[in-house]
């Protein structure tokens, strides 16, 4: 297979694995995300200063740990998300978890898309010409997976640097606004959300990201750097863009962050960043469709697979996929992390820490142990009141372990895998 297709049905080899510095790059350029900061403003308006910081990091620490978690079994075995799937789901089963990853996805790169092409007519008062804009930068951003982890790698070195300058600047301004931490303690927010509501939405902000960050966490030259660079960086990158756009919402009372930049006088400036930043995260989300796409349709022909599921956003995207977010988060913080709680699951009690080599192992067409995990933790999670994402993960995990149990006990005839 060629190494320009970057292993979509293999194991990643251990020659030309990724040292500390470049894993973590490419996983900032994909936590710097603008729709983070949309999240943090609607977060912003609905807590006071204290509250909000409790959200974020308890939200984010979450959400680093489940990336670290399934990054480690990557970088072990070598394998991303949709490869794991076909031991824990089996081998047409599989196909759930590449539809469910590849749409979380889909949708990201959609609402992406019809953001910037929104927001540039709004900062520079373009002609409404919108859907033509949509079509331009739809197209444009998935060049960079295009060329794969090496144009993602090379596009993050710039822009993560960049966009970081600018949300300092951003929050500096807004400090000086307020009048400093005492004005900014005294404001009192003028809408509510519950604070398990908030925690699920800081977690469905990257819940799909963080399943999928395995296609690069696998190239890690080993565990420890894998899980390093994805607490680094869900850390660093999701929890400094959940902050700064709720930091900004809570004094201008404002949760659209290209708003609050027109309100600071830094028009200009947001144009560059939105294009920098949505060019940045729409490469790896997209490239993360076609991951998902390749597994799907057991295909390697992954730069064909990008400009198709481009050409999906871009359809999504004019269709009105920018009023979305809000619904499209809970909807990713409930039916995406069981998937991630049913492979860790699965690769501890299973396989005791040691996948085999995918090209010659035995799989069941469907593991319906791990289907069935699936379901009960999903529907547990969309039902919670409380953090949906935390319920999913650990009622998918509890209920493989369980049946996997009961289906030994009960049917010492049934292989545990669902045969």
């Amino acid at each position: 297979m060629s190494a320009q297709n970057e292993f979509p049905l293999s194991e990643a080899p251990k020659e030309g694995r990724k040292g500390l510095l470049s894993i973590s790059m490419v996983l900032f350029s994909f936590t710097f995300f603008t729709g983070t900061m949309f999240a943090g403003g609607k977060i912003g308006v609905a807590f006071n200063i204290v509250d909000m910081l409790w959200v974020a990091i308890i939200g984010n620490v979450l959400l680093a740990t489940y990336a670290a978690a399934l990054a480690l079994i990557a970088a072990r075995s070598g394998l991303n998300s949709v490869l794991m799937g076909r031991f824990c789901f089996g081998e047409h089963g599989s196909k759930l978890s590449d539809f469910l990853l590849g749409f979380a996805e889909l949708g990201w790169y959609a609402w992406g898309t019809a953001t910037v092409a929104i927001a540039m007519v709004k900062l520079l008062a373009l002609p409404e010409s919108v859907s033509l804009l949509m079509v331009l930068f739809g197209l444009g951003f998935c060049l960079t997976a295009i060329v794969g982890y090496k144009g993602l790698d090379a596009l993050s070195r710039i822009s993560v640097p960049l966009m970081f300058v600018m949300l300092i600047v951003s929050m500096w301004i807004a400090t000086h606004d307020v009048g400093g931490w005492q004005g900014l303690a005294k404001i009192v927010p003028d809408q509510t959300m519950s604070f398990y509501a908030a925690i699920t939405m800081v977690f469905g902000t990257l819940a799909s990201g963080a399943t999928q960050t395995t296609n690069w966490t696998r190239l890690a030259r080993s565990g420890r750097i894998a899980v390093s660079a994805s607490f680094i960086s869900f850390l660093g990158g999701n929890g400094l863009m959940i902050i700064s756009g709720a930091y900004c919402a809570i004094v201008y009372k404002q949760a659209d962050i290209v708003a609050v930049m027109m309100l600071q006088g830094l028009s200009i400036a947001a144009v560059i960043m939105l294009c920098l930043n949505l060019w940045t995260i729409q490469g790896p989300t997209i490239y993360n469709v076609s991951a998902a796409a390749c597994h799907l349709l057991r295909s390697e022909r992954r730069r064909t697979l990008t400009l198709i599921g481009a050409a999906i956003g871009i359809v999504l995207a004019i269709g009105g996929m920018y009023e979305m977010l809000i619904p499209f988060l809970i909807l990713l913080g409930s039916i995406i992390p069981p998937i991630g709680g049913v492979i860790m699951a699965d690769y501890v009690f299973r396989y005791r820490c040691q996948y085999p080599s995918i090209q010659s192992a035995t799989l069941p067409r469907f593991n319906y142990i791990g289907l069935s995990a699936y379901a009960i933790g999903a529907v547990m999670a969309y039902l919670s009141p409380w953090i949906a994402p935390l319920v999913g993960i650990a009622a998918s995990a509890g209920s493989y372990v369980l049946l996997s149990v009961l289906a030994k006990r009960f049917a010492p005839t049934m292989a545990l895998s669902g045969e």
